[in-house]
């Protein structure tokens, strides 16, 4: 991992170097951005990403070293060339949550092409934000610390994401997202702060990042193909989740998931699948989920076709989505509770083609056995499973 590491060290010097070579570098601090994290620089990384995308050159926005305060904001597209958006310095949020209005955003990138994110921090100073949620008042929506939407060929590497108000990173519509070498956190109590949210999206590809959160470290959404998630440390959290599908009931499916060579540490779940009980046109297929260790993990191995977190207001209906050919393999640790594989599938749509191969999760009691248990599901199992299997 260090010899990569280093080797996209390199990469990213050189690509560096070009750019100030053709001296299409657009500094913030030039442009008027101030280093305190107090006064307001919004003004000057506009500037500097409007000059950079006006640019027929490939351009760097370059963040230096120092805290700067900017306020939600858009990088719009389409640009007309590359653009290499470095940051060695912490891009900080108002603390004031009322500050971000109700876009549900703070840094937006949107309809971007061919564009690489390095380096440094963002904090989104989420703590006032996540007391008015706990405490149950009336508050706004809460945003997204940084997202890309109707985007393609995009890389993060690198990036620090901290105190997110929701979801840290979120990706909607988009095309070839390589997110890498990432830290997330936020504290284990933060609500709904997905380290990762993806949907309506194909060809993203997670690797080599550490995510601690207060809810799901990935997040799947309908319409999500073509996914690979590989060397991947979770938690405090929720566990690496598809769903929760059937929201609505028109919606696509997701497909062609990979995970593999994930640690979870004390989390709530291990590997979700998660769908409401209610009618929908959406479906999970063609998952892997390979190479996994658990360290005292509450829920392992589950699908939960009767999502419901709130217990208020349950549909209480038969899930319409539809779950086949989901492989579990060489998957160990210990479970928190006994029920180490829970399988509840829906009644009308029944989990087809589960698939169990060399399984360990043991009980963290050593008094008593771990279990499982499967409801409307079928598969097959292979090699050495423990639990012994339900399907």
């Amino acid at each position: 991992m260090v010899k990569i590491i280093l080797v996209y060290c390199v990469l990213f010097l050189l690509f560096a170097a070009s750019y100030q070579a053709s001296n299409v570098v657009y500094n913030v601090v030039k442009l008027g951005a101030k280093s305190d994290g107090k006064i307001d620089s919004t003004e000057a990384f506009t500037k500097a990403w409007t000059l950079a995308c006006s640019s027929t050159w490939p351009a760097m926005v370059y963040v230096p070293q120092g805290s700067f305060l900017i306020k939600p904001v858009v990088f719009g597209g389409p640009c007309k060339n590359k653009i290499l958006f470095s940051i060695d310095g912490t891009i900080v949020a108002p603390s004031n949550y009322s500050g971000f209005g109700n876009s549900g955003f703070w840094i937006l990138f949107y309809k971007v092409t061919g564009i690489t994110v390095y380096g440094g921090t963002i904090d989104a100073k989420g703590g006032s934000f996540w007391a008015c949620r706990n405490a149950g008042n009336n508050c706004p929506p809460g945003s997204r610390s940084i997202s890309f939407v109707a985007s393609s060929n995009i890389m993060v590497s690198g990036l620090t994401s901290i105190n997110s108000q929701m979801f840290h990173i979120s990706i909607d519509h988009c095309h070839n997202i390589t997110l890498e070498n990432m830290k997330i956190s936020a504290p284990s109590w933060s609500p709904n702060t997905d380290g990762i949210h993806m949907q309506s999206s194909t060809g993203i590809s997670i690797t080599n990042s550490m995510i601690q959160t207060g809810d799901d470290c990935i997040s799947i959404g309908p319409g999500s193909k073509n996914l690979r998630i590989h060397r991947i440390a979770c938690g405090p959290g929720h566990g690496i989740s598809i769903g929760s599908l059937a929201l609505h009931q028109n919606e696509d499916g997701v497909e062609d998931v990979k995970v593999t060579s994930v640690v979870f540490m004390g989390t709530q779940n291990g590997v979700r699948i998660k769908s409401w009980g209610r009618p929908s046109t959406g479906y999970a297929r063609n998952v892997v989920f390979e190479n996994i260790i658990m360290k005292y993990v509450y829920n392992p191995i589950i699908i939960d076709q009767n999502y419901c977190p709130s217990a208020k207001g349950c549909p209480k209906h038969s899930s319409g989505v539809k779950i086949s050919g989901v492989t579990y393999k060489n998957i160990k640790g210990t479970s928190a509770t006994q029920l180490a594989m829970n399988f509840v599938c829906s009644s009308s749509n029944p989990c087809k083609g589960l698939k169990l191969e060399d399984i360990k999760l043991t009980y963290y009691k050593k008094s008593a056995a771990a279990t499982s248990f499967c409801k409307n599901a079928s598969g097959s199992s292979k090699g050495l499973v423990i639990p012994p299997s339900c399907l």
